[in-house]
Order: structure tokens, then C-alpha cells, then sequence
């Protein structure tokens, strides 16, 4: 027995760790990378440098709760639909690997989370807090009520660099509201290519997009017209910011990258979606952060 007592104590933190990692994967922590470097960026401008550890972690865990909080909400709400699409039928509820019960402690750590380092930063970020972890988890039912779900996300993931730049300044000004609605023009772009990749179920099952209720064409072209949009504010806002010739090489680079996903997806043709590339268009945010670094300190 003793032996057995053993071998359980010695396995134990394997488990710990297999259970985190599977934690991990159900919300896709990797994606936090889409909103993450916007947010830095939103800090990095408002304190015209480096805003300090304190501000940088309380910032970063703020972020990663919110992002946190809106995901595994999002598994939870729509885990009928996840268990009836294929190309969802997989993943950790629908496959049985979690439970739900597992997901909703998620929600509400992450929630605590969010809230706290909220506190950590200034009273304002503490009062509007609750309001954005309300629109968050928001996002999650437009798909139901309205093809305007992809504008609903690209305001959820908007709100980072504002967010970021309220958390050190105290205050909200004009030029981050610029950059979240290139933020939220990004990532609704994007929200829209990806909804093409469920267009047949979408239909089908009720579920609300652009594709769905305008065919793939017509939100491809709305997908550009955003991403057009958001490199036109991203390009204004460096200028009205002051900034630099290095931001404008990031801008370039991000610009280059976009284009080169957009034209990589056609209505007859969306098996770019799943390439490696197109996976991973964090990059063009990871750019933007670089060179926007480079532009405040040089």
C-alpha cells in the first residue's frame, strides 16, 4: 500500500500538468496573441515608453482573463452547435474530454482574474470592468439574433489597446478609440473569412453570419473593405500620433501580410484557412507591437 501511496504522490503532478495543458487547449491560449500585442501597444503609447512592471503584468493578467472569460463562455454557449458541426464535433466539451462544470469554474476564475487586475491598475479600469466582461460574454449570443455577430467580436478584441492605454493613463482619450476600431476592423475582417469555412452548417443549423446570409463572394469583399478600413486608421493614427519612421515600417510589413492572407482566400477556393500560414496572422499584430516599440524608444 505503501508503494501504491507512492506511485499516485509521484504521478500526481503529471496529472496537474496534463490537466492544465488540456485546460489550455479547450480556449486556444495561443489565440490570445491576436489582441495581446494591440493592447501593449495601446500601453506603450499612452505612457510614451515603458509604463513600469506593475502596469505591464496587471495589464497582461487583465488581458489574459478577459480573453479567457469571453472563450471558454463562448464553449459553453455553444456547445449544441460545436456538437453538431463537424469541424467543431472535436473539440474538448463536444469530445467529452471536459465537462461543462470543469468550463464554468473557467468562467469564473478567469473572471476573478479579470476583475482584480482591473483593481490593480486604477478605479476606472475596477468600474468599467463589469461592463466589459458583460460584452464579452455578449459576443457569444449575436450569433443567434443577427449576421452583425462578427462586428460584436471585432469590438470585443477593440477594446484592448483602449483598455490598455485607460490602465495606465486613468483616463480615455480619442487616440486609442482610433486604434481599437482598426482593431475591431481586423478582427472582424477576419471573423469573417473564417465563417465562410462553416457556411454549409451555418445555413443549415440557423446559425447567424455574413456568409450565410450574403453567400462567401460578398463577405470576402466586405472582409477586405474592413481590413482596408483598419489599415487606413492604423496609418492615421501614427500620424496623428507623431510617431515615427519605424512605425510606418511595421505599418508597411502589416499591411504586405494582410494583403497576402486576403488574396490567399477566394470564394471557389478556402483551403488556405486551414494552411499554417493563415493560421497564424497574429504575426501581423506582433509586427505592428515591434515597430510601434521601436518608434516610442528610438
Amino acid at each position: 500500500m505503501a508503494d501504491t501511496a507512492v506511485q499516485r504522490a509521484a504521478a500526481l503532478p503529471r496529472k496537474v500538468i496534463d490537466k492544465g495543458l488540456l485546460y489550455l487547449g479547450s480556449i486556444r491560449v495561443w489565440e490570445t496573441l491576436y489582441a495581446l500585442p494591440f493592447a501593449y501597444m495601446g500601453m506603450v503609447l499612452a505612457a510614451d515608453g515603458w509604463p513600469g512592471w506593475s502596469a505591464f503584468i496587471w495589464i497582461t493578467a487583465a488581458m489574459a482573463g478577459a480573453r479567457t472569460l469571453g472563450m471558454s463562455a463562448n464553449r459553453l454557449i455553444h456547445r449544441k452547435e460545436d456538437i453538431a458541426n463537424p469541424r467543431t464535433a472535436g473539440r474538448h466539451l463536444p469530445g467529452g474530454l471536459m465537462k461543462p462544470r470543469e468550463v464554468l469554474a473557467i468562467v469564473a476564475v478567469s473572471a476573478g482574474v479579470f476583475f482584480f487586475a482591473a483593481s490593480q491598475l486604477n478605479i476606472l479600469a475596477l468600474i468599467l470592468a463589469p461592463m466589459a466582461g458583460a460584452y464579452i460574454i455578449l459576443y457569444s449570443f449575436t450569433k443567434y439574433q443577427t449576421w452583425g455577430c462578427h462586428f460584436f467580436l471585432g469590438w470585443a478584441l477593440g477594446i484592448a489597446p483602449s483598455a490598455a492605454w485607460l490602465g495606465v493613463a486613468g483616463r480615455l482619450e480619442p487616440e486609442p478609440v482610433l486604434l481599437s476600431f482598426a482593431v475591431a476592423a481586423w478582427a472582424a475582417g477576419f471573423d469573417i473569412i473564417y465563417g465562410c469555412a462553416d457556411f454549409d452548417f451555418d445555413r443549415e443549423y440557423g446559425v447567424h453570419s455574413i456568409p450565410s446570409r450574403f453567400g462567401i463572394a460578398t463577405a470576402l469583399w466586405v472582409s477586405r473593405g474592413l481590413h482596408l478600413c483598419s489599415g487606413i486608421a492604423l496609418l492615421v493614427g501614427g500620424l496623428w500620433l507623431g510617431l515615427n519612421g519605424y512605425y510606418y515600417i511595421g505599418w508597411g510589413l502589416a499591411m504586405v501580410l494582410l494583403t497576402l492572407e486576403n488574396s490567399m482566400v477566394r470564394a471557389d477556393n478556402l483551403a488556405s484557412l486551414h494552411s499554417p500560414f493563415f493560421k497564424y496572422n497574429s504575426a501581423i499584430s506582433m509586427v505592428l507591437l515591434a515597430f510601434t516599440v521601436l518608434a516610442v524608444t528610438l
